[in-house]
Order: structure tokens, then sequence, then C-alpha cells
């Protein structure tokens, strides 16, 4: 049986969901929050190389968003015993489904912004 999507009627306002439910809302929806993800989306990065390619994020707001991703368990940290030591990001599969919910919003957003574009 297919599942049709939900309609905006179907879906509950973020301000009645449960407080848990709305906190991750916020994170995913953040400025930070989804370009964080969608570089993601490309593989599995170091932190510097996420730093590189997330432009205008500052250390502090790019640590406390994987923080709080990892956390809310859309992105999985690993930290390598290597010297010297590093850690590489990824996407939980939780953070993957994020993603391939957002891409169609993304899409739209850029072909509805491109044509405004001066």
């Amino acid at each position: 049986m297919t599942t049709l999507p939900r309609t905006p009627a179907a879906v509950a306002p973020v301000d009645s969901l449960c407080p848990a439910t709305r906190a991750v809302f916020e994170h995913v929806t953040s400025k930070w929050g989804v370009l964080v993800l969608v570089t993601l989306a490309e593989g599995t990065l170091r932190w510097s190389a996420l730093k590189r390619r997330i432009d205008g994020v500052s250390e502090k707001m790019l640590i406390q968003t994987l923080q709080t991703l990892e956390a809310d368990g859309l992105v999985r940290r690993e930290a390598l015993p290597v010297v010297p030591p590093h850690v590489e990001y990824s996407l939980t599969p939780a953070g993957q489904q994020a993603v391939a919910l957002m891409t169609p919003l993304l899409g739209w957003i850029r072909d509805h912004v491109a044509p405004l574009a001066p």
C-alpha cells in the first residue's frame, strides 16, 4: 500500500509539539543545522573539511551544532586513535532520512530564488 505525503492540515503545528520534538525540529531547521546535514550528505568529513565547506560558520557554532545534532542522533562522531588524533563526522541513518526529506524543499528554494536573484 502506498503512503501519501501528509498534507499541511495533517501535520501538528510546531507550537503544539512536545518539547523534545520541538527541540529536534529547531535543531534540524536551524541555519547551521541544515547546512551541516546537507554537507555531511556528501560523505564522511573531518572537522576541518566540514568547516571549510560551510562558508561563514564560526568554530564555536560548528562545534555546538555538531554536538547538538549528535545528541539528537542525526550525526555520528568518530574519534580515530591515530597520531595526531582526528575526528570524523558522518550522518546516521536518521540523519540521512532528514536530509532526504529536506532535499525537495531545498530544491524548491533554489529554483524559486534563482529567478528572483539580481
